[in-house]
């Protein structure tokens, strides 16, 4: 019981620590600040609990990939 206890509260902190960081990383696109790259440490994070990030994130790196072939 206390596992699955301890497994739940990791899941919320991670979830919510995520989401903010998500959050801050889409306020940096307006204000100074390496906003691009804090959503993806966002999307990282939250890629580990949903298949919505993990997949936004595989288009974020191929996106980046296809730019970096072209230079």
């Amino acid at each position: 019981m206390l596992i699955k206890t301890l497994k739940s509260a990791k899941r919320m902190i991670i979830i919510i620590f995520g989401f903010t960081i998500l959050l801050l990383g889409i306020a940096l696109l307006f204000l100074p600040g390496p906003g691009i790259l804090i959503i993806i440490l966002g999307l990282f994070m939250l890629s580990a609990e949903y298949i919505w990030a993990k997949r936004l994130l595989e288009r974020v790196k191929s996106g980046f990939d296809k730019v970096k072939s072209k230079f």
